[in-house]
């Protein structure tokens, strides 16, 4: 039983269950606590969705792994357990036209999918390299399977309007919680932050994932990662709001919204956090999206000077020499 009060089951992939299968210890940098999270279940297997009835099924794979073959799997799967049951679906997956993907694969009706996300960063403690700090307490955080941090804000999850009724009923988990939120946002607002962010962060990946502190906002690169975070804005998908985005887009801007944002997450590393998890974890999502931006420009015939650029000096700069 969760915080919410109510009961969370996990379908992992077989090799997780054993770690899974004893209580969680939690490290949460927020207040140096260790607390203890048990009282879930497990699945091991897509196919063992059949004849449960989830009131809500949260899809947490990155983009990537989502259109890989095992992740096509999850989805029919998903789409046999839910077509003729109530249970609605959260997509917290990114990536370019993921929903709709989804969708056409699963076969469920679009008033039962939703989009959505968290601002929990998390990672495995014990693969997160990290400098020591007096405000974290060492001992506790090695002892931890996963650590936290929340950012200052009324809410840690995020569902959007694609689907009004799922994202109102899923927030509504929340409303009595002391601890944490979850807001509804417009699904346009929502996506209009996620792809030119990736570009920004495929230029921290060329400068080596450095704190906010240490960037020149005429540094070349970042110039290059400012460059095509406003060319994504260009895109049709984002409309005039886009186009307005655009032009509040600046090399100092953005590297101030970084510092903010390295400020709010102390005493967790920021920039540490970012190599570990968009330089490795999710690097194939961050990939994926960047691609199928670019095959968007296409389509519309829209020239991305800066995003091919940058494209291509990670490929060159990430490729083993033969």
């Amino acid at each position: 039983m969760s915080r919410t009060g109510v009961s969370i089951t996990y379908l992992v992939r077989p090799h997780r269950r054993e770690q899974l299968a004893r209580p969680q210890a939690l490290y949460s940098y927020d207040d140096g606590s260790l607390t203890t999270y048990s009282g879930y279940d497990l699945l091991t297997d897509p196919s063992e969705l059949a004849g449960t009835s989830f009131d809500f099924i949260v899809v947490t794979l990155d983009g990537a792994a989502l259109r890989a073959e095992a992740g096509e799997r999850l989805v029919d799967e998903i789409g046999r357990a839910a077509r003729n049951a109530s249970t609605r679906v959260v997509l917290f997956s990114v990536g370019i036209g993921l929903r709709d993907w989804f969708l056409e694969r699963s076969s469920l009706p679009p008033t039962r999918v939703t989009g959505g996300g968290t601002g929990l960063h998390v990672h495995e403690a014990q693969r997160l390299p990290l400098s020591p700090r007096s405000d974290v307490d060492a001992s506790l955080l090695a002892s931890a399977d996963y650590a936290y941090r929340r950012r200052p804000l009324p809410h840690d999850f995020i569902v959007t309007d694609s689907a009004p009724e799922v994202a109102r009923d899923f927030a509504a988990l929340w409303e009595g919680n002391p601890v944490s939120k979850c807001a509804v946002t417009p699904t346009a607002a929502y996506e209009l932050g996620l792809a030119p962010l990736f570009a920004t962060f495929m230029a921290c990946e060329l400068l080596n994932w450095p704190s906010a502190a240490d960037v020149d906002p005429a540094d070349g690169t970042w110039q290059l990662g400012v460059e095509a975070r406003r060319e994504i804005l260009e895109l049709s998908m984002y409309g005039s709001a886009g186009c307005a985005a655009r032009e509040q887009v600046t090399a100092e801007g953005v590297l101030e919204c970084f510092r903010r944002w390295e400020q709010e997450m102390l005493p967790l590393d920021l920039p540490a956090f970012n190599r570990y998890h968009h330089g490795g974890k999710m690097n194939s999502q961050d990939r994926l999206l960047i691609q199928d931006v670019l095959r968007c420009a296409e389509d519309e015939g829209v020239e991305m000077p800066a995003l091919r650029s940058l494209v291509t000096r990670v490929q060159d700069e990430t490729t083993p020499q033969a």
